[in-house]
């Protein structure tokens, strides 16, 4: 599926307007250790965490991943937006926990 399907499917309200939405999001990781991400998670994933700084940014660029999604509507700074949009990375928020998040994209096909 894309971002954009996926964006859809969950109700995540992208915070990046456009960029990205046609990227094919091939599976998805929880965690909130930038360290961890960068060592676990795969090209294609959407990334699911509540930290908003600047550097999920730089690890969602380095691993090529397709998204980050914000749980929890925890509150995105303005800078990771614009950064964001300049390195083309969607970023979704939800007031969802990042297991119903998880939840939502298994049962809308993600991993099957």
């Amino acid at each position: 599926m894309t971002v954009r399907e996926m964006c859809e499917r969950l109700e995540l309200k992208p915070l990046t307007g456009e960029c990205g939405m046609d990227r094919e999001v091939s599976g998805a990781y929880i965690c909130d250790l930038l360290s961890w991400v960068m060592s676990h998670a795969q090209r294609g994933d959407a990334w699911i965490t509540i930290q908003t700084h600047t550097n999920i940014v730089a690890v969602a660029t380095l691993l090529e991943l397709s998204s980050v999604i914000i749980a929890e509507a925890a509150e995105v700074e303005e800078d990771t937006i614009k950064k964001a949009i300049d390195e083309d990375i969607p970023i979704l928020v939800s007031n969802k926990s990042a297991f119903l998040i998880a939840k939502g994209l298994l049962n809308a096909g993600l991993g099957k």
